[in-house]
């Protein structure tokens, strides 16, 4: 963006910019600039504490630096006075702060941009429609026990979900529908595929504007994996293809392979079977998590969440789909899933897939809830949080291409919420 920041403030009417960043558990850190402030903090980046967010730096750390992104502006549809802008870390020193999850998934990037590679990705993004006090579904009549499609409940909540997805039509990321989930009070809303960062930081945006537009209709929105025992968790599936780096021509896509998939493809998906354990860490990176992953069967007959390291077909019981020549499905992620790192840590062990040539193995189209495999014949997931990260202790590819400072830094404050977890007793 050549234009600058505060002429673009005049012409379009934002009086303040929101520079954001998000920390290694996913929480959105920002400072609101004034517009007549901006082209200064767009150069010198706003200054944040570092150990005020959950980045593994103390006190005694200097001030970090927060540069925004102007590429990657979005103004509020909501409130469109104000104008929300990703940012990069710094140190005062202008060293990147190795940490931040946005320079993570950008140092991956780079790796397959050197290979003549560009990611796309898509999300879909789940979650949940609670009362104010969130102390349950909002719509009291949505008790189905098959809710999933719910013409009537979905119609029921039709002015938040046409505000939200106004927002998106606005800011021209092609959304194309809507539904009520497979959990009473659950829904999902779909938007076109991009590259990586880009899908990244409209899924960051996305899970702000519907919180906010949410309790602006008096109402809370949760991504949470698995909010209620009895129900379907929120799931972040992530749909990715890899294309030539004009983004001309897409090399999971052959005619001739099976199920319309190149060798290319079939190798990243080795490479995300054989690094599966680890990325867990990151595709399922709370508590929480994994009461959604290997749980019973919920009220409506299904979980929708894998519980084996497998790949399939058009098969949604397993932990990767094909459902169509060209790209495939990624099930594992969850609404905990940080936007920046989930895409780096699949991003990451698919290219050492490539790198390997690694075999993915048979594809097994059984239904994985009713007719699962032998024992032995795949891995099964991890069954806990403690399991993901010792996996991802054991794992070289990941902190080779994520990075070994940043690795460090996530299993410490990881391995430190499990132990607030495991030092906790209930009634």
């Amino acid at each position: 963006m050549t234009q600058a920041l505060s002429d673009l403030a005049r012409d379009r009417g934002i009086h303040y910019f929101l520079i954001s960043f998000t920390d290694l558990f996913g929480v959105q850190r920002a400072k609101l600039v004034p517009a007549p402030s901006i082209d200064t903090m767009a150069v010198n980046g706003a200054g944040f504490a570092g150990f005020a967010a959950w980045l593994d730096m103390t006190p005694a750390d200097p001030d970090m630096l927060a540069i925004p992104d102007p590429n990657s502006l979005f103004q509020l549809p909501w409130q469109p006075d104000v104008a929300w802008m990703p940012a990069d870390l710094y140190g005062v020193d202008g060293e990147p702060i190795l940490q931040t999850p946005r320079l993570v998934l950008k140092r991956v990037l780079a790796q397959a941009a050197e290979l003549g590679y560009q990611v796309c990705t898509g999300v879909e993004c789940e979650y949940f429609l609670l009362n104010a006090d969130g102390s349950g579904i909002a719509d009291s009549r949505d008790r189905q026990a098959k809710p999933c499609y719910d013409q009537q409940a979905l119609m029921r909540q039709y002015e938040l979900i046409r505000e939200i997805c106004d927002g998106m039509l606005a800011l021209g990321w092609g959304p194309y529908q809507n539904d009520h989930e497979d959990a009473n009070g659950q829904f999902e809303m779909n938007w076109t595929f991009d590259n990586a960062l880009v899908t990244a930081d409209r899924q960051a945006f996305f899970q702000y504007m519907v919180k906010t537009i949410a309790e602006k209709h008096g109402l809370q929105a949760t991504f949470k994996p698995k909010p209620f025992p009895h129900l379907t968790g929120n799931g972040c599936h992530m749909h990715l293809s890899i294309w030539d780096s004009d983004r001309q021509s897409n090399l999971f896509l052959d005619d001739e392979g099976e199920l319309g998939l190149s060798s290319l493809g079939y190798q990243f998906i080795g490479g995300l079977l054989h690094s599966g354990p680890a990325v867990c860490a990151f595709s399922n990176p709370a508590v929480n998590s994994y009461r959604r992953i290997n749980a019973p069967v919920t009220t409506s007959g299904a979980t929708w969440s894998p519980n084996t390291l497998s790949y399939s077909g058009n098969n949604r019981t397993h932990m990767i789909r094909i459902p169509e020549a060209g790209r495939f499905e990624f099930r594992l992620g969850d609404g905990a899933a940080n936007p920046y790192l989930l895409p780096a840590a699949v991003i990451a062990a698919g290219l050492d897939g490539i790198a390997a040539k690694r075999d993915p193995g048979p594809r097994y189209d059984n239904n994985a809830y009713a007719d699962p495999l032998p024992p032995g014949t795949v891995q099964t997931l991890p069954q806990s949080l403690l399991d993901a990260l010792q996996q991802l202790e054991q794992n070289t590819v990941l902190p080779a291409s994520m990075g070994q400072d940043f690795t460090v830094s996530y299993l410490k404050l990881q391995h430190q919420a499990w132990a607030e977890h495991v030092a906790q007793m209930t009634d």
